[in-house]
């Protein structure tokens, strides 16, 4: 391609849901950065092929490439090409950038064991190898801990009428069927709508009873639940950031890398359906719900100490026993999990960022984000954003 000629890219990426839409935000990003592009997006739903149209002369694609049909697609152009799936297709070597599925089902068994529960479970898919990955990972990082995992795996439906059974009665019937309280990991929000849904009709309480946690987040859908559904966002934007910057080396002559960009998921964004706390300890369940309740607010374990009714070294003695940290470290956690949802949703200056989320200045912000991940947090903010 020449220095001077501007690169027509097709994004072949489903725009009919929060992370294909955020995936494209990452990628627009980059092109008004290192551009200017001629972008050909096509609106899809989920279950439209994607396809080239047949007149499209470009110079590259990005593009989920999640089945055979849409590899021989792609490669049929004859350009570069960067593969945004978390599907790894036998014999297809494409460029890829996605997410850790696997860090993202650790988040989400950690985020259940740090509530006090101690039963799981998981509904998903069949026939997918990105979820089987998923719900392994989950059903590992629980094993680590010593528990495991319950599973749905929907039935086949039957042609004829007369076989067929309500696929909804068979969600309710195992959800029934599962001690309580518990933990269920739901493959993308509409799942966990699904199970919100069926719990509902079986009468079953959430978060109380059942917490419903999805491996996605799509704030629009997951807030539309009844209650407000908690997801795991999984960096697309970011995703789209790093696609586009991949594409552009590979548009430019440069080698494609031997192994796939995969990147970290974000933290859990907790809603109401996991804002529950099973714990038999009632004193310690109090004082971690108080310093929940304050992740916008400076608080010290003196403060939580003033809450309940322990010496300050029974206190930390059964907090560490049952969380596996200390109270102090359980304050600067929160706080630190609030800072990071403010730096990816919103555009809040840094200096507000500290301040809403219970740090004493944007030094010690800075210094904690440091600590944790290696980043400043505006380097945090540009990596899960997509620039």
């Amino acid at each position: 391609m020449k220095a001077s000629q501007t690169p027509s890219v097709a994004v072949l990426i489903d725009t009919a849901t929060e992370w294909g839409r955020r995936l494209i935000r990452g990628i627009v990003n980059y092109t008004q950065q290192h551009g200017p592009w001629y972008l050909w997006v096509r609106p899809n739903v989920q279950s439209a092929p994607l396809r080239l149209p047949a007149d499209w002369h470009g110079q590259g694609i990005i593009a989920r490439v999640a089945s055979p049909a849409t590899a021989r697609r792609v490669l049929a152009a004859k350009v570069p090409v960067v593969n945004v799936s978390t599907s790894q297709l036998p014999g297809i070597d494409l460029p890829r950038v996605t997410v850790d599925l696997q860090e993202a089902a650790r988040l989400a068994a950690r985020h259940f064991l740090d509530l006090g529960l101690r039963n799981f479970a998981y509904y998903g898919l069949q026939g997918y190898s990105y979820v089987t990955l998923h719900h392994q990972s989950f059903i590992e990082a629980l094993a680590e801990d010593g528990f495991a995992c319950h599973t749905y795996v929907p039935p086949r439906q039957h042609r004829s009428a007369s076989r067929r059974r309500d696929p909804q009665q068979n969600l309710r019937d195992w959800l029934s069927s599962l001690p309580t309280p518990v933990g269920i990991l739901t493959w993308t929000n509409d799942r966990g709508q699904e199970v919100i849904q069926a719990c509902r009709q079986a009468g079953l309480l959430v978060p109380e009873e059942m917490a419903v946690l999805a491996a996605d987040d799509d704030p629009l859908m997951c807030e539309a639940c009844q209650p407000p559904l908690s997801g795991i966002a999984l960096t697309s934007q970011r995703i789209g950031y790093e696609a586009a910057a991949m594409l552009d080396r590979l548009m430019c002559g440069g080698r494609a890398p031997k192994r796939p960009m995969i990147l970290e998921p974000s933290p859990v964004i907790e809603r109401q359906s996991t804002q529950t706390l099973a714990m038999t300890d009632k004193e310690i369940a109090r004082a971690v719900a108080f310093i929940r309740n304050h992740a916008a607010t400076p608080i010290q374990v003196a403060d939580v100490l003033r809450e309940i009714p322990l010496s300050r070294r029974q206190f930390e003695r059964r907090f560490q026993a049952i969380l596996g940290r200390t109270p102090a470290a359980e304050i600067r956690r929160v706080h630190l999990e609030r800072a990071k949802q403010l730096l990816i949703d919103t555009e809040m200056p840094i200096p507000d960022v500290a301040s809403a989320s219970g740090f004493a200045s944007r030094e010690y912000l800075a210094q904690v984000f440091k600590q944790e991940s290696g980043l400043s947090p505006l380097q945090y903010r540009f990596h899960n954003r997509g620039r």
